[in-house]
């Protein structure tokens, strides 16, 4: 099956969002963020990037997909860059561009570049990759970039942790979640549809997992400061399920251009790795 490789590089027509600080209150309580400019409404948790940038988001990867695909699509990766915090009465303009399309045995991936500007003063707020990936869609020719590398090498994973972070989700987080972010897939919604689908039920949403390890991270090795945030990037690879304990496990990994950069992994308390590969970029 052929992607639309014609697409590639073209960017979206701008869109823009008013940030409210209700939206960010909420999308704080339904990630259980602890952090108080988040439950004030007054800053928003890294994560909640994501809820402007839906529309314009989908957009451009369906610009590039299938139509006859979009069913086999799970959530692989998600690439943050915070140049400036996303705060309460800010005007998002954002734009997207579906940059890579990429073939490989069991599937094929698709990498969507999502800039957010604020109206203001046109200055770059948030940076996104986000990597989907087509479960046994193969056959087709690809072309274009890959998302940035944040693989974490076995130097890194082999030395001792500087810390980890235990956190439970809870049984309704993924309706909570679900009305905070506007994603209300079925899978993380409608336990018959999920079993349909050969899930063990409904899963947690990965970017509701991300969100929970950004502020593990912001606690873990930011001294609580989430202005100091540059960086959250991971790689989905197992669901979560609702009820589960899960455990973040941070290590140093050096420093780039000011910033002290840390690899991380989550796993649940069962020991099933749900995040690998993921990254923090902390300022000095």
């Amino acid at each position: 099956m052929q992607f639309g490789l014609e697409s590639l590089g073209e960017w979206s027509e701008a869109v823009n969002s008013e940030i409210d600080a209700e939206s960010i209150k909420a999308y704080a309580a339904a990630t259980n963020d602890p952090i108080g400019v988040h439950l004030s409404g007054e800053q928003a948790p890294p994560v909640y990037a994501v809820v402007p940038v839906w529309g314009v988001m989908s957009t451009a990867m369906m610009g590039v997909v299938p139509a006859d695909a979009l069913m086999t699509v799970v959530h692989g990766e998600q690439d943050m860059r915070f140049h400036r915090q996303v705060t309460a009465d800010m005007t998002l303009r954002s734009i997207a561009s579906p940059i890579g399309v990429h073939v490989k045995p069991n599937g094929t991936t698709v990498v969507v570049r999502v800039d957010s500007r604020d109206v203001f003063d046109d200055s770059l707020v948030v940076e996104q990759y986000v990597t989907t990936f087509y479960r046994g869609i193969t056959g087709g020719e690809g072309a274009g970039l890959t998302a940035p590398d944040h693989r974490l090498s076995d130097e890194t994973m082999a030395a001792e942790p500087v810390a980890t972070f235990e956190q439970t989700i809870d049984t309704d987080q993924t309706f909570r979640y679900a009305d905070a972010s506007g994603d209300r897939m079925p899978i993380h919604l409608d336990v018959d549809f999920a079993t349909k689908v050969g899930l063990p039920g409904i899963i947690v949403h990965g970017l509701c997992t991300m969100a929970f390890t950004s502020w593990a991270a912001i606690e873990s090795v930011a001294a609580g400061d989430p202005s100091r945030l540059r960086r959250l990037a991971v790689r989905f690879s197992k669901p979560v399920l609702p009820g589960q304990t899960i455990v973040s496990t941070f290590w140093s990994a050096g420093e780039v251009e000011g910033a002290s950069v840390f690899g991380f992994e989550t796993r649940t308390s069962d020991g099933d790795l749900v995040i690998k590969d993921g990254l923090v970029e902390v300022a000095n």
